[in-house]
Formats: C-alpha cells, sequence, structure tokens
C-alpha cells in the first residue's frame, strides 16, 4: 500500500466533511425537541463545539480505518454517504422548522451532492487558452457601453441632488467629509455622529482619497455622484480581459461585459448614492485578472487597494486567498507554487489587516457592527466567532437563513442575470468563491445586505462574474458540439436587460423627471439655501445636509442633540416631511411645530421660506439657550 494514499488530500477534505456532517447530525438529533428549531438561536445552547469537534474526530477515524481495510476503494461510497447524512440532517431540521423555500434549498444542495457522489471531483484543470485576435470592433462596442451606462449612473444619481432626494444619511457624512477632506486633509464630519469625529472611527476606508484630487477641482456633491459612476463603468476594463483570458471570442467577452452592466445589483447599488463599496468590483475584478495572469505586481497593488476599500473588504481578499491555496494543494500543475505563495500572502495580509482595523474601531472608533449578524449570535457575545462556531455546530442553519423567503426574490435578482452559472462546476474548491455571496448578502437579517438597491452587492457580484467566466470556459466546448456555443450568454444577457428594465430603469428614471418637471420649484429651494453664508454653522433637515455640506459644522437635526441644533447659527426645516422631527413629538403637538417653537424661544427668527419646500431660521446673537418648555 503506498503511504501517499494515506494523505492524499482531496480524500482527506471528503472525509472530514463526511466526518463533520455525520458528527453534527447526531448532535442536533440529541438536541430536546422543544430546541430543534433553528429559526432561532436556542438550538445552539443544547450544543457543544468541543463535543461535536470530538465526533468529528471519532468519525474521521472510523472512516479512515474502513478506507483502509477494503484498500481505498471506499471514494464513491463516502460521496453517497455525504448525500445521506445531509439528507438525514435535512428531515431531522425540516421535521422541526418546515418551510417551502427551506424545503426547495436542501433539495437544491442534495442535487448537487448526488451529481458529486455519481461522478465525483473534476481533477483535471482547464488550461487558460491566449485571447485570439480580431476584437476591435467588440471592444468598440464594450467602450460604448460603458459610456452609456456611466451618463446613466451619472444622470441618475446627479438628479438625486438636484431634487433633493439624497439624504444625510449616508450622502451628507460623505459628502461634508469630502469638504473636510479638501480642506484639512482629514476625513472628518460632524454629520455622522453629531460631533467631530474621523469617518474612519466609524468605517476605515481610505480609498477615498482616491477621488479627492477630482473633487477638489470640482467641489460638489455632484462630483461625488460622477466620480462613483466612472469607477463603476470601469469594471468593464477587467471584465472585458478575463473574459478574453480565459477563451472567449470577442462576441462573448463583450456579452460578459453587457450582462455585468446590466446586473440590476451593479447599477442598483448607486440607487442609494456614494458608497466606497462601489470600488469593490472593479478592484476585485483586476486581482482576479492579476491572479490569472500570476502578475505579482498586480495582485500586491488591487489586493491593497481592495484592503483600504473598508474594514470588511478583508473578507473577499481572504476568500481568494483561501481558494488560491486550496486549488494548489487539490491541483498538481505549474500553477502550484504560485498559487500557493500568492494564496498565503493574501489570506495572511487580509487577517492581519482585518485584526488591524478592528482593533482600531475597538478601541477608538465604534466598533464592528455585529449586530447585522444577531440571528447567528447564541451566547449575547456580540463576537464574530460566535457566529464561526455557531456555523461549525450547525452550518444547516445557514442553508435556513439563506433560505428565508424574503431572500428569495433577491437570489433570483442576483443569480438568474448570470443564468446560474457560477453554479454549475465539479470543480467544487470553486464553490469557495460564494463564501461573500452567502456571508454578505444571505445569512444576515440585516434586510438591506439582501436588496439590490444598496451597496452591499459590490464585492459578491465581482465572485459571481468570476465564477461565471470560469465556468463557462469549462462548458463551452461542450456547447460548441452541441452549436449552442452562446445560447448561456444570449440568455444570461436577456434576462440581465429584462431586469434592468423591470427594476432598475424605472427607479432611475424617477430623478430626471423630477427634475425636468419641477426645475423651478428646486432653483427656488438653492436660492433660499444660497442665502447661509459659507462660514455659518447649520442645523438642517434630512434632505437638505447634502447641498449646505460645504461647510465645517453641520447637524442633521433628526439625530442631533438639543444643544447643536440651538448652538448653530441657522437651521433650515423641511416643510414636506415629518421624518426629522420624531425626537420633538409630543401628544399634543407636532414635532415640527414642537421645534418651531422651541426655535423661536430661543430668539430664531424666520428669515427665508421656499414655498412648501423649507424654512430658514437664524440665530440671534448673544442669545442664552433656554430649554424645551414641552420636554420632561
Amino acid at each position: 500500500m503506498n503511504i501517499k494514499q494515506w494523505f492524499y488530500l482531496p480524500d482527506v477534505i471528503r472525509r472530514l466533511i463526511l466526518s463533520w456532517l455525520t458528527a453534527v447530525t447526531i448532535a442536533y438529533a440529541m438536541v430536546p425537541q422543544n430546541l430543534k428549531n433553528i429559526a432561532v438561536t436556542d438550538c445552539f445552547t443544547a450544543l457543544s463545539l468541543p463535543v461535536i469537534l470530538m465526533l468529528t474526530a471519532d468519525a474521521f477515524i472510523i472512516i479512515f480505518v474502513l478506507s483502509c481495510v477494503f484498500s481505498y476503494q471506499t471514494a464513491k461510497g463516502e460521496r453517497f454517504a455525504i448525500a445521506g447524512v445531509f439528507l438525514l440532517l435535512s428531515i431531522l431540521t425540516l421535521t422541526a422548522s418546515f418551510s417551502i423555500s427551506y424545503l426547495l434549498a436542501c433539495v437544491l444542495i442534495l442535487t448537487i451532492l448526488c451529481i458529486y457522489a455519481i461522478y465525483g471531483w473534476q481533477d483535471e484543470e482547464t488550461a487558460i487558452k491566449r485571447p485570439k485576435p480580431g476584437s476591435r470592433p467588440a471592444a468598440a462596442a464594450v467602450i460604448v457601453i460603458a459610456l452609456l451606462f456611466f451618463i446613466f449612473v451619472s444622470v441618475w444619481t446627479v438628479c438625486r441632488v438636484w431634487t433633493f432626494s439624497a439624504p444625510a444619511y449616508d450622502f451628507g457624512i460623505f459628502s461634508q467629509m469630502f469638504h473636510h477632506m479638501r480642506t484639512t486633509g482629514l476625513p472628518n464630519t460632524t454629520v455622522e455622529r453629531d460631533g467631530l469625529l474621523s469617518h474612519f472611527c466609524v468605517h476605515v476606508s481610505p480609498i477615498y482619497y482616491l477621488m479627492l484630487p477630482f473633487y477638489c477641482i470640482f467641489p460638489f456633491p455632484e462630483t461625488l455622484q460622477i466620480l462613483q459612476a466612472a469607477v463603476l463603468a470601469s469594471a468593464a476594463i477587467p471584465a472585458w480581459k478575463l473574459a478574453r483570458r480565459h477563451g472567449c471570442r470577442p462576441f462573448a467577452a463583450a456579452l460578459f461585459c453587457l450582462i455585468l452592466l446590466l446586473y440590476p445589483a451593479y447599477a442598483g447599488g448607486a440607487s442609494y448614492d456614494l458608497h466606497e463599496n462601489a470600488f469593490l468590483t472593479p478592484l476585485l475584478l483586476w486581482l482576479f485578472y492579476g491572479i490569472d495572469r500570476q502578475n505579482i505586481p498586480l495582485i500586491a497593488v488591487f489586493g491593497v487597494l481592495t484592503l483600504t476599500v473598508k474594514e470588511d473588504a478583508a473578507v473577499y481578499v481572504a476568500v481568494a486567498g483561501l481558494w488560491l491555496l486550496l486549488r494548489a494543494l487539490l491541483r498538481r500543475s505549474k500553477r502550484t507554487r504560485f498559487d500557493t505563495c500568492a494564496g498565503i500572502c493574501l489570506l495572511i495580509g487580509a487577517v492581519l489587516w482585518f485584526g488591524a482595523v478592528t482593533a482600531w474601531l475597538s478601541v477608538y472608533g465604534t466598533g464592528v457592527m455585529t449586530y447585522r449578524y444577531s440571528n447567528f449570535i447564541y451566547d449575547g457575545s456580540s463576537s464574530l466567532f460566535s457566529v464561526i462556531k455557531a456555523v461549525i455546530m450547525l452550518p444547516i442553519k445557514v442553508l435556513y437563513e439563506c433560505s428565508e423567503p424574503e431572500k428569495l426574490k433577491f437570489i433570483a435578482q442576483t443569480l438568474l442575470p448570470f443564468a446560474a452559472l457560477p453554479l454549475f462546476t465539479r470543480k467544487y474548491e470553486r464553490y469557495i468563491l460564494l463564501i461573500p455571496y452567502i456571508l454578505v448578502n444571505l445569512m444576515s437579517d440585516y434586510t438591506y445586505q439582501h436588496d439590490i438597491f444598496f451597496q452591499y452587492t459590490y464585492g459578491s457580484t465581482a465572485f459571481l462574474f468570476y465564477l461565471a467566466v470560469i465556468n463557462y470556459e469549462d462548458i463551452a466546448v461542450h456547447l460548441r458540439r452541441l452549436l449552442i456555443k452562446h445560447t448561456p450568454l444570449v440568455l444570461s444577457a436577456a434576462i440581465a436587460a429584462l431586469c434592468f428594465i423591470i427594476f432598475i430603469v424605472p427607479t432611475a428614471s424617477r430623478y430626471p423627471k423630477r427634475y425636468i418637471q419641477n426645475k423651478a420649484y428646486y432653483e427656488n429651494i438653492d436660492r433660499l439655501l444660497d442665502t447661509i453664508p459659507k462660514d455659518a454653522s447649520v442645523s438642517a433637515a434630512a434632505f437638505y445636509v447634502v447641498p449646505l455640506s460645504d461647510r465645517d459644522v453641520l447637524y442633521t437635526i433628526r439625530y442631533a442633540s438639543v444643544e447643536h441644533i440651538l448652538s448653530s447659527d441657522y437651521v433650515v426645516l423641511d416643510l414636506t416631511g415629518s421624518s426629522s422631527y420624531k425626537n420633538f413629538e409630543t401628544e399634543n403637538a407636532s414635532g415640527y411645530d414642537n421645534l418651531v417653537q422651541l426655535l423661536l424661544q430661543n430668539g430664531y427668527t424666520m428669515t427665508g421660506q421656499a414655498e412648501n419646500a423649507a424654512a430658514i431660521y437664524q440665530k440671534a446673537a448673544d442669545q442664552t439657550m433656554l430649554a424645551p418648555s414641552w420636554a420632561s
């Protein structure tokens, strides 16, 4: 018997997975019936991580001994055993926590496991092909598509500013932050936490400094919206290069670029104005291109730039490194040494950076926002380690959370435009690249993380796109034999276009229409706001923070203390909404009326008003602050 067979890594991983699932199933079966409901975190209190690890070790030893007895002719049996154990665990959890969506999710995973059981793991590696010449017309088409996308997003988001539809949270924060960056070089803001502090105490995002030179030339909120549109459109360049690198002909590569730019979660993420996450898709696609080219400078530059986007961007770099490392261990090829070194560097760099920035946020900032994973934190610790322990103890809880009914629409909106290509592979180590999609968008109960109109999709979009490209490369040969070589891409582009028309166009077109129809109304508000001196401190309602953000001291009324509001030289009220005045509401009067009364009591007088829009109150000189008479 060859001793190397004992440590053949694919066999070891398969047996570890089988052992782990067996241990989890046994442990869950022993949980009291009243705690078996996996919809809540109570089930974790009846599970023990040390016990599950011990059971996993025992099961692994038994499976290893059996494989030796039967001379290692157990691979297919082990694969079927994984499917069988998962089926048993699914039945046990469905009995306690049944839902149609969860049942369908279990069936999907069981189908993948059955395919794995029958056919096994595809161990041969696809050779990366050199791009063929003759791509100028297709490349020109991609440039035109990217330019149209840039114009579309720019008009949409700039008109949000012009129609006073961009709120203080979050665009007002960034707009004032850039004002401080231009004048002091520091990312300070008074809007974010009702007082002067660095935005990096909330999120560590040095990537914003790449935008600063352009903002210094054109210091307007609209500039930031246009810059974000340019960043998003620029992803077409690495998308084209990746598709060509993986053997796509010019037409197919152009289709991939079209799919990315029409992807509803891509343009949709801009609907909530500027966010640093917009950098993730182009940076990660360049990182994958550097990996494919085995280009160390590209990997280093774009790996570091990705880390500077945000503290949680380390997850994306770490996953890329983990995938490279696993591929190097499983697949012996000319790339093995490079994949090993690059994977270790990316993984270690990401872990060190994440540790450093989270330590910074814990000591000097507001901490990491772990509350978004409260559905996995069972011990009241607010620690990410609790999430990791929960996943190890009961991995099927992840499947349950990902299949919640409210997330099904999001799954359809994000997977169907890729014609589900990210799922079509028998190189199962590639499923590691689905971790960002599952972890960031589907596991959390924070509703905005599985909404295509918010900024949390940009990182996972890069991973899904890359998976679609490399999986398509593997099936392209079979498609050519069937004379349907471009059918999946055409179908994908058609679905993406349909989703774009249904979900994105109506939302985006609303703001230009609104501005054109009410231009005089909005210009009247602009003239009113321009009467406030640039060096004056201001407290403003949420939708008037952005146009007033080019000043050092600015508060948003909804979240400002009474002391800060009454310390402001000017207060700008919104006459069209009441959400800014919730803190001032009483049983006898509206929040707006109470705030106006408070301002008048403290020597403020109305100095200007735009009919049915806004009113400005100016503070009298040397006025002593009086407490509100209606406050208890």
